[in-house]
């Protein structure tokens, strides 16, 4: 335990409640009312503003390193004029490879005001995934913290061509950027120097987590970094006084981007930790004081499921923010952990409208309240579960969904003052071109596909369903991954599930598979019993396959595609596998013959 912890545990002085709905929004409109009105306003003139206001508040904080904002601003200003001076700017391309600390978000809000692109690389990756992504920035430089120089090396051989290599820390080949940036000014340069760099201007490219595919490259501009800061700001209604602790992934959206600008624009501080550690968690919020922690939905079961800690209810957090709470553990969460106040949103790093659930309702992932309709216009359009695409009426157009009806998330591509949000795509036109749908409530419009299955109330909340593809049809009926996985996972003994659609021979659409990951405690005739309680019977899967783990991305999303390769072949899959029969409802174990008869045909499911 950190020293400290418990003198502030019993220091605090519980939590502070946040805003009314209507301030939280009326903040929001007024953070970003500025940027269109200031396009050579980037957030690096943020940071500047605030380090002249309030030198020595902490700014980033972390076991590693630490920055004021005095220091963050030195920091920002020598990456910039180490790039400037390299020639990095508009069309030019850095790639980052560092592990979450401080550094990282000095080093891409230094060299994006000048106008350079930074790619934002995952540090998990390995070998040709590494080297994939690499390419795909198509970057001159590479800036690589003695951390990652392993990884790299293991994919230099897979790299269409080698950046320069610029090294933070000891070993490893290339140019030692410390000592350049030690030689750099720390001045703000002026707008001379800095060259003609707007908001619209693309400042990184983010990639996506490749759960369905290899990952895409999304463009993200600084008109996005502003606007994803002042809107999270402004709804957290976040002061200079909040401390915010962030896991998560910088090299992400969310964690790189929404947590520590939200901070950063409203002048408060943001808590930098390497990686997400359950057993570390609550001695780091007391520790560094926080207020405002960010979340992703398994990141809340992973506390959950923790051992109870003394601390994990005498914190002085108001508010969890975060995406993926979903609402079998809302409730519990919030409870246990005594947080008064959730802020469940949805996003996407490429996506063009965002929903916050500024109202708490538990399970509804947001809506966009009547004063923004108009600006942000989305929808849910009916979409065929077995192809994906949307069904269209006898007039070519798309259909609406009802109240209630699951269907795909829209947003329309416009700009706000004429009812549209921006799509700033990838740096693969084929890829963006596949997320925009035309002709879709009347001809000529244009709108950008979520890919994700949603529904929304009579309130006009929006709930998330699954993501496209992921839900299938079984039996004539729609079956939703997401919502079979969460049954699953109530079953005693199951430790992690991951749910999907699989073909078999001779059979319409995709049957159930789940892959389990079970403790010694579990029974799989308890397992068959348990949801033929919860789930209708088409829902139940039809096939079981035990594993040691389950693959997922860094932010914890699931990754299916090995699982629905492989499917329920005993020659290809090593692990246990099970089938459920149909008259009775229990499983039995797959051998070869009984594979055989699967795929011949001979065995009713």
């Amino acid at each position: 335990m950190k020293a400290g912890v418990i003198e502030r545990a019993a220091a605090s002085c519980g939590p502070r409640h946040g805003p009314s709905v209507a301030k939280a929004w009326l903040k929001a409109i007024e953070l970003t009312s500025r940027i269109e009105a200031e396009p050579l306003r980037l957030f690096a003139d943020v940071v500047e503003e605030w380090a002249s206001q309030q030198p020595d508040r902490p700014a980033l904080l972390s076991d590693r390193e630490s920055y004021t904002y005095k220091e963050l601003s030195s920091r920002i200003n020598r990456y910039a004029c180490w790039a400037r001076d390299l020639g990095v700017g508009s069309g030019r391309t850095v790639c980052l490879l560092m592990p979450n600390r401080p550094d990282y978000l000095a080093c891409w809000l230094g060299i994006s005001s000048v106008g350079g692109t930074v790619a934002l690389i995952n540090t998990r990756l390995v070998g040709q995934s590494l080297a994939f992504c690499i390419n795909l920035a198509r970057a001159d430089h590479i800036i690589l913290a003695a951390d990652c120089v392993d990884r790299f090396e293991a994919a230099r051989p897979h790299l269409d061509r080698i950046p320069q290599i610029w090294r933070l820390g000891h070993g490893g080949a290339g140019a030692d950027l410390g000592a350049a940036l030690a030689d750099a000014d720390p001045r703000p340069l002026s707008s001379v120097e800095r060259g003609d760099v707007t908001i619209d201007g693309r400042a990184l490219l983010i990639y996506t987590s490749g759960t369905t595919g290899l990952p895409k490259a999304a463009n993200v501009s600084h008109r996005r970094i502003l606007s994803w800061g002042g809107w999270f700001a402004g709804l957290m209604d976040a002061s200079v006084d909040d401390r915010l602790y962030d896991c998560l992934p910088l090299h992400h959206s969310v964690g790189g981007v929404v947590a520590p600008c939200s901070m950063l624009r409203a002048g408060g501080s943001v808590v930098i930790a390497e990686k997400f550690s359950a057993e570390d968690f609550w001695d780091d919020i007391m520790y560094f004081d926080c207020t405002i922690v960010q979340y992703i939905g398994e990141l809340c079961r992973y506390l959950l499921n923790a051992p109870v800690s003394g601390l994990e209810a005498v914190h002085r957090l108001r508010l969890a923010v975060g995406n993926g709470l979903r609402s079998d553990i809302w409730e519990a969460f919030t409870r246990r952990f005594a947080i008064p106040q959730i802020l469940e949103f949805y996003a996407a790093t490429e996506g063009n409208f965002s929903l916050f659930n500024v109202e708490g309702k538990p399970g509804a992932i947001g809506r966009i309240p009547p004063l923004l309709a108009h600006r942000f216009p989305a929808a849910i359009m009916k979409v065929d579960p077995e192809h994906g695409g949307p069904v269209r009426g006898d007039g070519g157009l798309c259909i609406a969904c009802n109240h209630g009806e699951a269907g795909e998330a829209i947003g329309r591509i416009g700009t706000a003052d004429r009812g549209g949000g921006h799509f700033e795509g990838y740096t693969d036109p084929t890829e963006t071109a596949k997320k925009i749908l035309r002709d879709v409530f009347a001809k000529g419009d244009v709108w950008f596909r979520t890919g994700d299955l949603m529904l929304r109330d009579v309130q006009g909340y929006f709930h998330f369903v699954d993501r496209v593809g992921d839900t299938f049809r079984w039996k004539g009926e729609n079956v939703a991954t997401s919502e079979v996985n969460d049954a699953i996972r109530e079953c005693p003994g199951v430790v992690d599930s991951s749910t999907y659609g699989v073909t078999v021979p001779g059979a319409d659409g995709r049957a159930g598979m789940a892959a389990l990951v079970v403790d010694p405690d579990f029974d799989i005739a308890t397992f068959a019993e348990h949801l033929a309680r919860q789930l209708p019977v088409y829902a139940i899967p039809v096939f079981v396959r035990y594993c040691e783990a389950l693959d997922a991305t860094d932010t914890f999303k699931q990754q299916k595609q090995r699982l629905i390769r492989e499917g329920f072949d005993p020659a290809v899959v090593g692990d246990r596998l099970f089938l459920r029969d149909a008259a009775s409802g229990n499983y039995h174990e797959i051998d070869q013959t009984l594979h055989a008869r699967l795929v011949g045909n001979e065995t009713r499911i």
